[in-house]
This record gives structure tokens, C-alpha cells and sequence, in this order.
């Protein structure tokens, strides 16, 4: 059973990454990796507020875990095209670009789980 939950908490998660891609494709015409951006800051602020309301309910929900955090977020978030496209923007010559989107993505994301967590501990 937990393979089916994580199996279907990471195919919704893909599939909200990819609406989000092709929203964000028809909309945004930057070299800056906007989907990929909004997609993992999305996906800080889902794991936060799941793990926390896990940790204010004292709930040990391994479904919730599993469908949530590593079924959807994982299917959600993306570290694996966040790091081929800041090394496609150095290819290109866009090296400022790439230093902004690695720092703008990890202090944004890292920002939000530590204020969500803060805010309901």
C-alpha cells in the first residue's frame, strides 16, 4: 500500500509541475528558470505545512507522509532541472543569471520552510 500512495501523491505532484511549466511557458518569456523556481518553492511550502501540521496534531500519519511529502513534493519539486538549467545558463553565458537563480532559490525556499516551521512550532 505504501508504494500506491507514494505512486499517487508523485504523479500529482508531476503533473502540477508540468501545468505549472507550460503556464509559466506561454506566459514568461525570460531565460531566468521561472517554472522550476515556482515549482520548488511550492513544493518548501507544501512539506512545511504538512510536516507541521503533523508535529501540531502529534499525528504519525505514515500515509499522509508518504502521499504528501515523498509521493508529491517529490514529484513536485526538482532539484535535478534546477541543476541542469543554472549549468545550461553558464553554457550560454548567462552566468549572472545562473548565480541569481541558485541564490534567489535556495535562500527563498530555505527562507519559507524556516518561517512556516517557526510560525505554527
Amino acid at each position: 500500500m505504501n508504494i500506491l500512495y507514494v505512486f499517487i501523491g508523485g504523479g500529482f505532484g508531476s503533473v502540477f509541475r508540468f501545468a505549472i511549466s507550460e503556464v509559466v511557458k506561454s506566459n514568461f518569456k525570460g531565460v531566468f528558470p521561472l517554472a522550476t523556481f515556482i515549482s520548488n518553492a511550492l513544493s518548501c511550502i507544501v512539506l512545511s505545512l504538512v510536516f507541521n501540521y503533523l508535529f501540531t496534531k502529534g499525528e504519525e500519519s505514515n500515509m499522509l507522509k508518504l502521499l504528501l511529502i515523498t509521493g508529491f513534493c517529490g514529484g513536485f519539486s526538482t532539484f535535478s532541472t534546477f541543476s541542469y538549467e543554472t549549468v545550461e545558463l553558464i553554457k550560454s553565458g548567462n552566468l549572472f543569471v545562473a548565480i541569481t537563480n541558485v541564490l534567489i532559490s535556495v535562500i527563498t525556499c530555505l527562507f519559507m520552510v524556516y518561517f512556516i516551521s517557526k510560525n505554527t512550532n
